[in-house]
């Protein structure tokens, strides 16, 4: 039976432990240079109506370490582009590819690839969440904290796709998370009771500067999505003080990590110095989203990697 990959409740805490421990064992051989065509004779589709370094890049590059092939599909080089209904083409799609990867404008796209296709889906980000960017940071706090059980992770800035993930996964990790917004920009109040209903530990204020307070992580976010153009004066006053700077982090933990999933507007959610500074892990976090898709793809095509002798 097809398994997709839409959120990060589309996985149990069994699956998410195993998928990032494969994912560390993926990174080690990839430095090692050793051969780990677990796909090999496979093909990934993708469909970009998004424009996309990294996505694009870590599933491209993820395909071929794994003896696979990836198809970068532009909606307007598909019959999609022309009106084809989406239960047409994730049919059709389905009888050529091992599963597709979707970076799509509506969650719905996404959702609708899943329901018709007999191949797994994965959400390459959507406006509602981006899973697969949550599950490479999951990774990278995993390579400094031998548990996530408590940790405090602060979120500060705009409630959008990528903290909507970081909310459902709070049931998953044992991690609290805090959510630091002007009330328009809020995450999903429907997500946030999904998560509290499955145990996740959510906090939601207005004040940046309590959610920092003796924070492991600080994560911010650009606050002027994709698509959110037109609204971009209105954003920025109304995320003014919202900056990760110097002062903020100095209300963390001393040891605390500073993320952010790219790209970035320096000088805006982030300060220049904050982002090259020693507490920021944001590079390994972009490269972990290689390895921890590697990692998921082999779970949804193969079932996982094989057990070490």
């Amino acid at each position: 039976m097809k398994k997709d990959f839409l959120s990060l409740v589309d996985i149990d805490r069994h699956e998410l432990e195993g998928i990032v421990s494969d994912a560390m064992r993926l990174k080690q051989m990839k430095s090692a240079g050793t051969v780990h065509e677990y796909l090999k004779g496979k093909s990934l589709g993708m469909i970009f109506e998004k424009a996309s370094t990294r996505t694009r890049v870590s599933f491209e590059v993820g395909m071929t370490d794994l003896g696979g092939h990836a198809l970068f599909l532009n909606p307007q080089d598909l019959q999609l582009g022309r009106g084809e209904e989406i239960r047409d083409t994730a049919r059709a799609l389905a009888r050529y590819v091992d599963a597709i990867m979707i970076r799509a404008y509506e969650h719905a796209t996404i959702e609708g690839f899943a329901h018709h296709s007999t191949v797994p889906i994965i959400n390459g980000l959507s406006n509602t969440l981006h899973p697969c960017q949550v599950l490479a940071d999951i990774m990278t706090l995993r390579e400094r904290f031998s548990d996530l059980q408590d940790l405090k992770l602060a979120w500060i800035g705009d409630g959008n796709n990528v903290c909507n993930s970081w909310v459902l996964s709070a049931a998953l990790t044992g991690m609290e998370v805090v959510v630091a917004s002007p009330p328009r920009y809020r995450p999903k109040e429907s997500l946030v009771e999904q998560a509290r209903a499955a145990g996740g530990r959510i906090r939601i204020v207005a004040d940046p500067e309590e959610a920092a307070q003796d924070a492991d992580v600080l994560y911010t976010d650009i606050w002027v999505s994709m698509g959110d153009e037109q609204e971009r004066a209105e954003r920025l006053q109304a995320f003014r003080g919202y900056t990760i700077d110097s002062r903020l982090l100095a209300r963390a933990s001393p040891d605390a990590f500073v993320m952010h999933c790219l790209p970035a507007h320096r000088g805006e959610e982030i300060t220049d110095e904050v982002m090259e500074g020693p507490q920021s892990i944001i590079w390994d976090q972009a490269e972990n989203r290689l390895h921890a898709q590697k990692a998921l793809l082999v779970h949804l095509i193969a079932g996982g990697m094989p057990s070490l002798k």
